[in-house]
């Protein structure tokens, strides 16, 4: 493109269509013979503009002046000022004539004209909008008459522009010229080309070519004058015909008006500068220009005035022109956090802007900025990012979720805050769907393993609620060998109800992926236990999954018996009608901060989000409109769960003739340590110790048994001796034998609170009657106080 380039400008170029462009139609307004079109480019398809101007005659003084319009625009550059990219100056021979055509390529930008009737702005958001623009052209002639020492020369509407983004900008720069007034020639080119400015734009010291008035002027005093008449055509709606039409001040702001007059003084040295214009007047300090001027200096602000503005900002937003809101405001404020200049709360006035836009343009404008912030180390970035995930999860894709989120989000189900960690949670309901299976097994569940032996109870309830969520999205081997084992092994266990409750809705919803033989040998077991659970939620959800499970096992046994079926089919719940799905999340982990497991919890946090509903078609009626539920009144230190009689420890183990199925393939269910539990109460203790002893011994064998103690049979502690025989703390005394046991001095130290602080017993030859003499026989505890060493030999000891 530049060698091209490099050649159309020596005059080497054969016509248009050699131009790397392709030219649309053109605007029905341009700057003096300037001809505006839309263009794009051929390499990569962005929109440009292209301005052209043609004269067959190459001594045309049009062409001279466009020549200087290119060279100073090229040269010049300011945030307000049109952007140059390439120019061209193309010569055609038709039919023995030449034709000369200059090109300038710019930025996409539209006529000021053409894009206040397209916006179509009444009232107050046209006049913060006028402000905004008519500030930015200020600002541009400032520098152009202060900092540069130039002069524009016809500053009017047709010499401003707009951007993609609302910007205005100036251009226009064929009457450019510099400004010295020691030196005579220095105005040379601006009175070279000052015919070119139409009479009613002229001061009047340039009508009445009054050239040493000029030179004493300030170099600010033609352009200021043509600021007042841009003023002009833009607060009234119309083109200046006359400069008598200056004197019509209808339509000017009653802020603005007497800074308006002063730009039009008819002394030259008394007209107001720009840079004034800009500093003085009450007309641009509004809304619209005080938020864009915040954002446009957003790294010169400290935290605490970033974090003020950002927390204002969504609700000062919908009070904005939400055309201005969207082109403009939304652009800054997504590049300024993804370059991290903005602080969090600017996540939800990005989000909340972005609500505002189109499908399509929220994939374009927004959510790059979103993919790329979920790599900020700053954690309220992180979680504001999750907090907001429901109102652009579904925009993300597949491919952006498995590649670029979720390695950043699954940080979080290590975070040492179980706010994030919960948030981390939650958002997999969301992003799971779009997970690959090879990161759902090889990553998800791992973390899913860990987390359901979590320290904070809430978070161990959601993740059972999460995982029967997601049930449909996991391959047919890894649902059994993860499913069953996560409900029954661990949620049935938990020390907290509710998710004990979950794990058993949990099973519900998802009893279409189990086989009968599962269902008979491991769910039904570990699930009626729970019926006598201390808990009434879970006792009346643990009674509807015991209905529902014998329906299945029912049907499965008519239809065995009626020979539809073979032996190893698996039964769902199609035809059980009902509702089977899990309700929402069942509270924040907040709820439960700073408190143990066993304390009692009296409500669920009110910041709950609900999770969509299984695959599964139907199951029983069970109550799914309510969250679940932490009783009031039960200290969860005297609750219990029934140990189930088959379960084991870990979510890859399976138990009884299951077991050696799936053993090299495990994903982190079985290596965690199962949950502790709390010392069950005693109408609960006499249960498991009932099902840990199905078979019961005939009382003498027990008695004979323990009248007859051997090397090899360990002693039993008090504490053991009574969790094995329920009936200790009544029985008879064993009889007396030949050889009796030490009973005496551990009776003496239990039963008699004084013995430790006794006087040591008299000293006689008769041996103490506690004092055995066979082999079996253990010494005395050694008492407090002096005592008498009793030397003899071994054989009596």
């Amino acid at each position: 493109m530049f060698k091209f380039l490099k050649e159309v400008v020596g005059g080497s170029g054969t016509g248009i269509k050699d131009l790397p462009y392709t030219i649309a139609e053109p605007y029905p307004s341009a700057w003096g013979s300037w001809t505006h079109s839309r263009a794009t480019s051929k390499d990569d398809g962005s929109p440009v503009s292209v301005f052209s101007l043609s004269a067959s005659n190459a001594q045309d003084g049009h062409l001279a002046a466009a020549r200087n319009g290119v060279k100073r625009l090229r040269t010049v550059r300011h945030p307000n000022i049109l952007s140059f990219l390439h120019s061209a100056e193309i010569e055609t021979h038709d039919a023995g004539s030449t034709k000369v055509t200059i090109y300038i390529v710019t930025e996409p930008v539209m006529p000021l004209s053409e894009k206040i009737k397209e916006l179509g702005l009444e009232g107050t958001p046209r006049d913060e909008y006028y402000a905004w623009g008519l500030h930015q052209i200020a600002k541009a002639v400032s520098f152009l008459n202060n900092d540069c020492k130039l002069v524009h020369g016809n500053v009017c509407l047709a010499s401003v522009v707009v951007t993609p983004t609302s910007d205005w900008k100036l251009h226009a720069f064929d009457v450019l010229s510099e400004f010295d007034g020691g030196n005579e020639m220095s105005s040379g080119q601006m009175l070279q080309y000052a015919w070119l400015v139409g009479s009613q734009y002229k001061p009047m010291e340039l009508v009445k070519s009054d050239w040493d008035l000029i030179k004493k002027s300030p170099s600010w005093a033609i352009d200021s004058w043509g600021m007042g008449c841009l003023i002009y055509e833009v607060c009234s709606g119309m083109r200046l015909g006359k400069t008598e039409e200056l004197r019509k001040t209808g339509s000017i702001p009653k802020s603005l008006l007497p800074d308006y007059q002063r730009l039009l003084s008819s002394v030259p040295s008394r007209r107001l500068n720009t840079s004034k214009l800009i500093e003085n007047s009450e007309y641009f300090q509004n809304k619209l220009v005080d938020t864009i001027h915040f954002m446009e200096i957003l790294s010169l602000k400290d935290s605490i005035e970033k974090d003020t503005f950002f927390r204002k900002l969504p609700n000062l937003a919908e009070q904005l022109p939400r055309p201005i809101v969207l082109k403009k405001l939304l652009p800054l404020l997504a590049s300024s956090l993804e370059f991290g200049s903005a602080v969090a709360p600017a996540l939800t006035a990005l989000l909340k802007m972005g609500s505002w836009l189109s499908a399509e343009e929220f994939n374009v404008k927004v959510l790059p900025t979103i993919i790329k912030l979920f790599a900020s180390n700053d954690r309220a970035i992180r979680v504001g990012l999750l907090q907001h995930i429901d109102q652009y999860g579904e925009s993300l894709s597949a491919q952006a979720v498995d590649e670029q989120v979720y390695p950043h989000v699954a940080t979080g189900f290590s975070d040492t805050s179980a706010f994030l960690r919960e948030l981390t949670l939650k958002s997999m309901l969301i992003l799971a769907p779009k997970l690959s299976q090879r990161t759902i097994s090889g990553s998800l569940l791992k973390y899913l393993s860990k987390l359901q032996v979590d320290e904070e109870p809430a978070i161990r309830t959601n993740t059972t609620i999460l995982l029967g969520n997601i049930g449909s999205y996991l391959n047919e081997g890894t649902r059994k060998r993860v499913l069953t084992n996560a409900f029954t092994v661990r949620a049935l266990r938990d020390t907290f109800p509710p998710a004990r409750a979950a794990g058993i809705m949990a099973l519900c919803a998802t009893s279409s992926y189990y086989d009968i033989t599962e269902i008979a040998t491991r769910i039904l077991p570990n699930v009626v236990v729970l019926t006598v659970d201390p808990d009434s939620d879970v006792r009346t959800k643990a009674f509807q999954a015991v209905d529902q499970f014998l329906q299945i096992v029912k049907r499965f046994y008519e239809k065995t018996n009626e020979a539809d079926t073979t032996g190893g089919v698996s039964v769902g719940m199609a035809s059980i009608p009902g509702n089977a799905s899990l309700v929402g999340w069942a509270m924040s982990s907040l709820t439960l901060k700073g408190k143990p497991d066993n304390a009692p919890v009296a409500s669920v946090s009110s910041t709950e989000i609900s999770p969509p509903s299984f695959n599964g078609d139907s199951g029983i009626e069970t109550p799914s409109t309510a969250p679940a539920r932490v009783s009031t009144t039960t200290d969860l230190a005297e609750l219990s769960v029934p140990t189930s009689p088959t379960s084991t420890d870990g979510w890859g183990e399976l138990e009884n003739r299951f077991n050696e199925v799936h053993e090299n393939d495990k994903d982190g269910w079985d290596d965690l340590e199962p949950l502790e539990e709390i010392k069950p109460t005693p109408a609960l203790a006499n249960i498991q110790a009932a099902q840990s002893r199905p078979v019961s011994q005939p009382l003498s064998q027990t008695k004979q048994a323990s009248s007859l103690p051997s090397k090899s049979t360990p002693i039993l502690s008090k504490e053991e001796a009574e969790g094995d025989d329920l009936w200790g703390s009544i029985a008879a005394p064993a009889p007396k034998t030949s050889r009796p046991l030490n009973l005496k001095s551990a009776r003496t130290e239990d039963d008699d609170p004084w013995a430790a602080i006794a006087a040591p017993a008299p000293t006689t030859k008769a041996k103490p009657l506690s004092t055995g003499r066979g082999r079996g026989a253990k010494p005395a505890a050694p008492k407090l106080g002096a005592q008498r060493i009793n030397r003899t030999s071994s054989s009596g000891i």
